[in-house]
Order: C-alpha cells, then structure tokens, then sequence
C-alpha cells in the first residue's frame, strides 16, 4: 500500500500577517478615538452666562433675521483653540438643548450651527413663520459645558 505525504501545511492560513495588521491598526485609532470622545466637559467660568442680544423674544421680522450672541465672565475662541475660560456659540434653530446628546461632542446640522471661527452674530434666512432660537456655548472641543452653558429660549415671527 503506497504511503500518501499530505504536502499542505497543518495550518491554512485564511488571513494574510498584513490585513491583520491593518485591522489591529483600524481597531486601535477606533479606540483612541473614542477614548478623545469620552472626555470629561468641564464646568464654566463661575456666574457666566450666554444669552441673545437680538432679536427680542416675541418679535415680528421680515426678511433675513440678524442674531446677536451675547457672553458674560467668560471669552470667546475659535475651536480648536484651548485657553481658560473661552468656547465658541451654537446657535439652535427651532430645536432644543434636551435633544442633544451633551456628552459628546455638539453636532453640526441645519438646526445646529456652529460658529467655530469665534463669531458673535450670524444673519439666517428662515421660512416665513414662528421659529425658536437658543445659543449654546461649547469648549474648544465642540463639548457644552457641564452644566450647560444655554440661553433662554425665545421665539420669533418671520413674515
């Protein structure tokens, strides 16, 4: 009876050294970057306060609306840019802060805009109607200060 040498190796295989290296690499940015997520928010500067200069809540505009931010005991920074006491606005359009997960960091979307250049005031052309505006001032890391930093809410009429 002839003798059969098997001439595979006793292990196959299936994934290459180099894709397994990539998604040990993949996998540990994913975890370095959850872990920068999963920064503590620190708490604002003592009686700092964030509010809206204009309009006045319960005002009848027509055309585009001017929005003025207003900032008390704290100053204001571009994004990305750490220095004590100072973040940047959020203006929240026909949206509230409770819907916002305040842990992470602030999205940006059609409801939520960013003014991550340090701006202090912002023209928008809504449709006509009743709207809400509220600002939130956020870190140089677009995370909102614990607790948040948030002015009152106000509405507005736009013709």
């Amino acid at each position: 009876m002839p003798r059969y040498r098997c001439k595979m190796p006793h292990t196959i295989p299936l994934i290459g050294e180099k894709f397994m290296n990539r998604v040990l690499l993949a996998f540990s940015a994913a975890l370095l970057a959850t872990m920068a997520l999963a920064q503590d928010r620190i708490p604002a500067a003592a009686g700092a306060a964030v509010y809206i200069t204009a309009p006045r809540n319960g005002a009848k505009i027509h055309g585009p609306v001017t929005v003025l931010f207003g900032l008390k005991g704290m100053g204001v920074a571009p994004a990305g840019i750490k220095f004590d006491n100072t973040g940047h606005h959020h203006l929240l359009v026909d949206t509230d802060v409770s819907e916002l997960k305040l842990g992470a960091a602030v999205p940006a979307t059609d409801k939520v805009l960013h003014f991550g250049k340090g701006q202090t005031e912002t023209t928008l052309t809504l449709a006509p109607g009743k709207h809400t505006l509220q600002l939130l001032f956020a870190d140089y890391q677009h995370l909102s200060f614990d607790p948040p930093l948030q002015s009152e809410k106000i509405t507005i009429t736009v013709d």
